[in-house]
């Protein structure tokens, strides 16, 4: 071969070779990405040639799938009582993506998932139409149905555990949307409903998981823990020296009190019960910051938690003098707290002191309902030790049984609360958000544990209180949870 003819083989060769490199590092160095990009088109339409799987309450799917009516993409999902689930499924439309379940799920609901594998390959055999897997949730349809009806015509949110395994049972937010609105094309009317941009409502916000507030005198539980747990009382019936009036540290301000209460040198329960200022106040300057935010964080303050969807962490602030630990321990100044931070507050109480982690998926499955992955409960904590949760107990039930929370009550069980009415604006010029945490139990133990906040811009700013508001959802809730149990 001559040189000429060398030469022109050996850039050939060359060319071939680089071909051969490019075509390997787009189809295996970046295959991921490109499968997830936004203008790949062919992905998209696959991913909606085929039905959905679903997500399935009560051993029923309150999700579908029906075809288009226009465009390439053959199915769009549809949502049964969309707008009471929608904190808990969030939405997969073909135009806007997926939120929540529907995204931390969307591998196992499309059927794309690596467990998927020999379903998949079975249906290319067999001539079967793909199929996704399907999201079997911890949720009480009940429970979350007297959630969702207790906030019609509020803006507020509702969250409710099982405090023996951490399961969710109800995740309820009002103002809510019907994902189904916005699951297929040319739905954008629909979207500027929901978009915060254009609505201040903001529909699409889960108030259960992604918005804090102060949980106001809801916090005194926490605070009664910290006291009982770091030492600075252990008789919830004696005598606490708390004075009145009580000066603020480093103030020239008295800490009020909501009342003409016995607040006084009032015992714990007293305090709980009739919700003194004065008392908790003066417990968080006493045990001062390091002691109380201890204890706040083993309640899980300041970390996010993973439901599997991430809900947004909670508040207790380091570093604070006394004045702002006194202030932070009543549920106010620095503190905010998400619903379901507070209801496992309340469950870690409800729970002889153990905080077990919230979920709120239960299993994972194939078409065929064949089990891929199941939730197994974990400890999260030990915020207090079974003698003092049972103290803080007593508290609580004496706040239901002659206190602020009587509208929860229910008969034949156990109820234990504490309400709350969270200031908020600058030097309280907004209305107040009312707040109720609580449990009830039987003989058979504690299986809910709930909590609710209420911001009703509506209402009389005098009629604003967490046990007018929201105990009577609380106690729908539970209602429902007890009569499940029978």
């Amino acid at each position: 071969m001559n040189k000429p003819l060398r030469r022109v083989a050996i850039f050939c060769g060359l060319l071939v070779l680089a071909l051969l490199v490019r075509v390997n590092w787009v189809q295996y160095v970046k295959a991921d990405e490109l499968t997830k990009d936004p203008n790949n088109r062919r992905v998209l339409i696959d991913r909606y040639a085929h039905k959905r799987g679903d997500i399935i309450v009560d051993g029923k799917a309150i999700t579908g799938s029906v075809e288009a009516k226009n465009g390439d993409l053959k199915y769009k999902r549809t949502y049964k009582d969309g707008a009471m689930w929608a904190p808990v499924t969030g939405f997969a439309s073909q135009v806007y993506g997926a939120t929540q379940l529907e995204s931390i799920e969307d591998d196992i609901l499309t059927g794309t998932d690596d467990r998927l594998f020999f379903d998949r390959t079975l249906s290319m055999f067999t001539g079967d139409k793909k199929q996704g897997g399907n999201v079997l949730t911890t949720l009480n349809g009940d429970a979350q149905r007297a959630a969702y009806n207790g906030l019609k015509g509020k803006k507020g949110a509702v969250a409710a555990l099982d405090p023996r395994t951490g399961k969710i049972l109800a995740l309820a937010s009002a103002p809510s949307y019907d994902p189904s609105t916005i699951a297929g094309m040319g739905d954008g009317k629909a979207w500027e409903k929901i978009d915060k941009k254009l609505n201040p409502d903001d529909p699409s916000l889960n108030r259960a998981l992604r918005q804090t507030y102060p949980p106001g005198s809801t916090f005194k539980a926490v605070t009664a823990a910290a006291a009982l747990e770091h030492g600075l009382y252990d008789n919830i019936d004696a005598k606490t020296k708390s004075p009145l009036p009580w000066r603020l540290p480093l103030s020239t301000k008295n800490l009020v009190n909501d009342g003409n209460h016995p607040c006084e040198n009032a015992t714990l329960r007293v305090a709980l019960q009739w919700s003194c200022n004065t008392v908790f106040g003066k417990i968080g300057a006493d045990l001062g910051n390091e002691k109380m935010l201890e204890t706040a964080e083993k309640f899980g303050f300041n970390e996010e938690q993973f439901v599997p969807v991430r809900a947004t962490a909670s508040v207790f602030s380091k570093d604070m003098d006394k004045a702002g630990t006194a202030l932070s321990s009543i549920g106010q100044f620095n503190t905010a707290a998400t619903p379901l931070q507070m209801a496992m507050v309340t469950a870690a109480i409800a729970n002889d002191g153990k905080l077990m982690k919230p979920y709120m998926v239960d299993r994972l499955t194939d078409p065929n309902l064949d089990v891929l992955e199941k939730t197994s409960p974990e400890e999260m904590s030990q915020p207090l030790s079974p003698e003092n949760a049972q103290k803080v107990q007593e508290m609580m039930e004496t706040v239901v049984k002659e206190g602020t929370g009587t509208r929860a009550q229910i008969q034949g069980a156990t109820v234990g609360g504490k309400t709350g009415t969270a200031q908020h604006g600058v030097d309280n010029s907004e209305k107040p958000y009312a707040w109720f945490i609580s449990y009830a139990k039987t003989d058979n133990g504690s299986p809910v544990a709930v909590a609710v906040v209420v911001e009703d811009d509506n209402a009389n700013r005098e009629d604003i209180s967490g046990g007018g508001l929201a105990a009577p959802i609380a106690k729908d809730v539970m209602q429902a949870v007890l009569d499940r149990e029978k």
